[in-house]
């Protein structure tokens, strides 16, 4: 169980610090919620039952383990997706994981197959798009608050510490 004031990763919401811990003020439940506060939301409140198992809550990275996961990025492989028509559902369930290593393996996946689209002049999915834009939100996210940087600067972060190897991990 999780205290007051500590920050966790709640899902694809992202960065969390849990406000408070009970029952809830509206309903007649006996459980007991976390409250969770976005980190980067807008003024928005999230409610789970403490010992629900639907949605991944987990710790923040340390800044030691962030920084290992940056360095270990060039070894990360690309996720296996043998059959194009679970291409979603593959994406999907990796979000749920709400694993960093995973959504590393997505990140290279997606920005793989965009260059290869992209240099036989057909577009970029929509759903490569959308995915790909939900997983280094939600990545960029736990590394700007654990290495405490700027959001925005994350992928440059990441750049300046692996150097030329960047474009294997999407970064521009």
């Amino acid at each position: 169980m999780f205290k007051v004031g500590e920050y966790v990763v709640y899902g694809n919401a992202g960065v969390c610090k849990i406000e408070d811990i009970g029952p809830l003020s509206i309903g007649s439940s006996d459980k007991d919620y976390y409250t969770l506060v976005p980190v980067y939301g807008r003024n928005s409140r999230l409610y789970t039952v403490v010992d629900s198992d639907k949605v991944v809550i987990r710790r923040t990275m340390t800044k030691q383990e962030s920084d290992a996961l940056i360095d270990s990025m060039e070894n990360i492989d690309a996720l296996r997706i043998n059959d194009e028509k679970n291409r979603e559902e593959i994406y999907k369930e990796t979000m749920k994981k709400c694993d960093c290593r995973a959504w590393v393996q997505m990140i290279k996946t997606i920005y793989m197959r965009k260059m290869e689209r992209l240099e036989k002049g057909k577009k970029v999915t929509s759903s490569d798009e959308r995915y790909l834009n939900m997983v280094q939100d939600s990545l960029y996210g736990e590394l700007a608050f654990s290495l405490q940087i700027p959001r925005e600067k994350v992928g440059e972060f990441i750049a300046e510490k692996i150097g030329k190897k960047r474009e294997i991990l999407g970064v521009q």
